[in-house]
């Protein structure tokens, strides 16, 4: 029995469910305070110089707070696909680890993300790496998935997993140091996570969409079927299966005539 093993049979019972969930709860919350005159956004940052003089809520409102919000119409359609991203991506890894796993790799991030903050504590933090390893994890396990940017253009999401990196590594090289341990604790949590996943040895999907991929682990709810038109038993989830590109023989025929 492995580490993790042991450590979700004495804690298991204490993880939360659908984490990614309330955490979109608590910035929909936020930002619909702040449209109403409620509270400022600025009391939820987290200044580690603030908390060392008590004000200690600031060590988790920062997880509440948006990142990128804009004004107008773009700026509320790109936080709501905002939204919808790491909700679906967050759930997708609880599915695959289980949600005591998940947790651990969110809190592991956190703690990082945080410890190394106060290295620097006249610096503001926010989430945006954190959330971005979720995004890291879930392309290394679903390179070949297909995402409709803003239900329109459709591309493969390990292509924007390559963009993400150099992002990050343009960051790391040309960024402050501040900014820099934020991205390293990204990193780290990524690398953490593969380690993990590595060691649970989670179980191969028996299905998987060949158009998005979704199994039968990240989305247990789906009925997957089988194209009788395409070669290779090509798998496909109920979205896909009228809707797609038929896949040929070697030579270029049909599979069945």
């Amino acid at each position: 029995m492995s580490f993790l093993d042991k450590l979700e049979r004495s804690f298991g019972r204490f993880a939360i469910p659908n984490l990614s969930l309330y955490l979109i709860i608590g910035q929909v919350f936020v930002v619909l305070s702040s449209m109403a005159g409620l509270l400022s956004a600025a009391n939820l940052v987290l200044f580690p110089r603030l908390v060392e003089l008590g004000q200690w809520w600031r060590l988790v409102t920062f997880l509440m707070q948006p990142v990128g919000v804009g004004v107008g119409l773009l700026g509320i359609v790109s936080l709501v696909f905002g939204w919808w991203i790491f909700y679906f991506m967050g759930s997708a890894l609880e599915g695959y680890w289980g949600a005591f796993r998940f947790n651990l790799f969110l809190l592991t991030g956190y703690l990082f993300t945080v410890s190394l903050a106060f290295l620097f504590p006249d610096w503001p933090v926010s989430y945006t790496f954190l959330a971005g390893s979720i995004f890291l994890v879930f392309t290394h396990l679903n390179p070949d998935f297909e995402l409709i940017i803003f239900f329109i253009v459709p591309v493969k999401i390990k292509w924007l997993g390559l963009i993400a990196w150099g992002f990050y590594v343009y960051e790391f090289i040309a960024g402050v140091w501040p900014v820099r341990l934020q991205v390293g604790a990204a990193i780290a949590t990524k690398l953490d996570a593969g380690r993990a996943a590595a060691r649970s040895a989670a179980p191969e999907p028996r299905h998987r969409c060949r158009v998005c991929g979704k199994t039968d682990l990240t989305n247990p709810e789906l009925d997957f079927r089988y194209c009788s038109k395409c070669a290779d038993d090509a798998c496909y989830c109920p979205e896909h299966i009228f809707n797609h590109e038929h896949v040929r023989n070697p030579d270029g025929t049909a599979p069945h005539g």
